[in-house]
């Protein structure tokens, strides 16, 4: 049995075969991985397709195997070629079987004198999964039509043919080739000064899982915000941008000294469209990003301090399965909060703790029990699934927890210590595991015991002794809340006029599932929540006066989920109006006008939402 070369850490080193089981991916990496990715692309805007080849540099490790075995979802294949040293193409057969509907369909390519180079000449769909398509109308400026991937989890597959798990780490250089005037971006070292020419290249040297290939192309300005640091989106959007993310480069340094050297260059971000997805994704070099953040007031940047984060806890040290996201998310949650309190404050970090805490304690009980554990048993669990608030917010509890047990200092250095110890590679949470008990566990004993480490992973729920922040605000804010449900206190006599972002979020949070009318009402025409331009408490806002009843805010809801696709923010709205005959009619008639503008991701969470609803009426 062949060992990966790169996990020479002793006693934590792993055999291949325990990389070959991904349930979420047809490769064989212990047959053969793919170490390098060469792309050269076209962009065809008018049929929505992406059209080229991707030659893949391989490392066979047995020399008895007879294929190379990928994942696709939806490609076109015209041909594939082994290609020699010399560079003559020799074609290969190959066999793309049925398509699956979570996994796409298995691409095995007969390959038994093992080439050095397979290249697979392709198109994409024009519904692939992991990339939308917006018409000019569908943009800001309205100029250039826009294009942008998401490749998390398993959808790098659909514009790519290639392994496409977590485990499997490779270096990419690409070509681009784009229509005149619009700029094209990579999750790689980008160059603000590129001619918008139509010829874009692209190269990043470090190896980085599938998920976090990523591109983006369409009427795109660039504003930069630091030494090391640039903002991109529309015109009409880069300067309100670049002021909301002028700290970025402050956030970094602060990383850097928490947790050691930024690795990667740059740090970018991109500013897409409102139909993005998510609030914002990891890509290396160049994050995306959803405007939804962009208030005004820097309220919302913890977005730019999580995803700059990952730039340690999942883009340098990266869970080898999709069972093990929360050793991304949760340790990014974690760093996100420190960096939080070190730039902008504790309180506003103890607030944001506080709110991801109260979400999770108010729905983790209503979880499967298999999903309640932050290393689930995967039989059962898709790769989407897997990003719950699960990994998120109990991951980023559990190494609270830790914090507190073992003080900051001992826990910082222990954190500097993991970063530093697994980098560039994908870990196992076990792997994590064996790390952790002799360099924190061990090392300061009596602080907490194993079976307690045991019960936070692998347990369901939250550990009762698990502490939560204490919050000024919040314990005043609670007891306005009591007191206006209660009719002892008036909403015009809320003292919420200085209230920011969190903590309208954590007032609106914590009314009832379905609040009195009258209350929304009162609550209403004294703040003028509805119509707010604040995505976080429009959310908030319209879910609870869709469940009380509110008729008068069913059209502002509608605008709201017209113009946002982020799923977060968009689909309880859905959730909300489904729930009763006329608001799941109501939702069909704004579902209808709002598709074309979705991501596809975001059209199938709203089918499905819509679809349960019907079979359960």
């Amino acid at each position: 049995m062949r060992l990966l070369p790169a996990f020479a850490f002793g006693a934590l080193i792993l055999p291949l075969a325990a990389y070959a089981n991904d349930p979420n991916s047809y490769a064989q990496p212990d047959q053969v991985r793919v170490t390098h990715l060469d792309l050269d692309l076209t962009i065809d805007f008018p049929h929505r397709q992406l059209d080229g080849q991707a030659t893949l540099k391989l490392d066979w490790k047995n020399p008895r195997a007879q294929s190379l075995v990928l994942d696709t979802r939806d490609l076109k294949i015209a041909k594939i070629e082994a290609l020699a040293a010399d560079g003559k193409a020799t074609r290969l057969q190959y066999i793309l079987s049925p398509r699956d509907k979570q996994l796409g369909s298995k691409l095995t390519i007969s390959a038994p004198k093992h080439p050095a180079q397979v290249r697979i000449v392709y198109t994409t769909a024009p519904t692939a999964t992991g990339l939308q398509w917006l018409t000019p109308a569908q943009t800001a400026d309205k100029k250039l039509p826009f294009m942008f991937s998401q490749s998390e989890s398993i959808h790098a597959r659909s514009w790519v043919p290639l392994q496409d798990s977590p485990a499997i780490r490779f270096t990419y250089d690409a070509r681009v080739k784009a229509p005149k005037d619009v700029r094209v971006v990579m999750s790689a070292i980008n160059d603000a000064k590129h001619p918008l020419d139509g010829d874009f290249k692209f190269d990043q040297p470090h190896p980085i899982p599938s998920y976090l290939l990523a591109i983006g192309a369409g009427d795109i300005a660039v504003k930069e915000t630091g030494p090391r640091s640039a903002v991109y989106a529309e015109p009409s959007v880069v300067d309100k941008a670049a002021h909301e993310f002028e700290d970025t480069e402050k956030l970094i340094a602060t990383t850097e000294q928490l947790y050691g050297p930024y690795a990667w260059g740059r740090y970018d971000i991109l500013v897409l469209p409102p139909s993005f997805p998510y609030g914002g994704m990891e890509n290396p070099n160049m994050t995306f990003a959803t405007p939804t953040v962009l208030v005004g007031d820097k309220s919302l940047v913890s977005l730019v301090s999580h995803e700059l984060a990952h730039s340690w806890s999942g883009n340098l040290v990266t869970s080898a399965a999709w069972r093990d996201i929360w050793l991304n998310e949760g340790f990014t949650t974690y760093v996100q909060g420190r960096i939080t309190e070190a730039v902008y404050g504790k309180p506003l970090a103890d607030e944001e703790a506080l709110l991801s805490a109260r979400a999770l304690q108010k729905g983790i009980g209503e979880m499967p029990a298999n999903s309640q554990k932050l290393a689930p048993d995967p039989r059962g669990v898709g790769a989407d699934d897997s990003l719950s608030d699960v990994a998120y917010d109990k991951g980023s509890w559990f190494l609270r927890t830790l914090e507190q047990r073992f003080g900051r200092e001992n826990f910082d250095n222990y954190l500097k210590g993991y970063f530093a110890h697994f980098a560039w590679h994908s870990i196992t949470t076990e792997q994590m595991l064996d790390y952790m008990k002799p360099n924190l566990i061990e090392k300061y004993p009596g602080k907490m015991s194993w079976d307690e480490v045991k019960a936070w992973v692998y347990g369901e729920g939250i550990p009762k002794d698990a502490p939560l922040p204490e919050s000024p605000r919040f314990n005043a804010i609670d007891k306005e809340r009591s007191d206006f449900l209660a009719g002892s206190l008036a909403a015009g006599s809320l003292d919420a006029k200085g209230w920011n972002t969190q903590e309208w979020m954590y007032f609106l949070d914590r009314l009832p599932d379905a609040p009195p009318l009258a209350k929304m009402q009162e609550l209403d025409a004294a703040w003028h929540l509805t119509g707010t331009p604040n995505a976080e408490i429009g959310m908030r806002w319209y879910s609870h006066a869709i469940a009380a009843g509110d008729r008068a805010v069913w059209s502002a809801a509608a605008e709201h989920m017209t113009r946002i696709g982020r799923m977060y923010l968009t689909t309880p709205l859905y959730r909300a109006f489904v729930k009763t005959p006329e608001g799941l009619a109501w939702a069909e008639q704004v579902y209808a006008k709002a598709k074309d503008g979705y991501h596809p991701l975001t059209q199938q969470v709203v089918e499905n939402i819509i679809a349960k609803a019907k079979k359960a009426k």
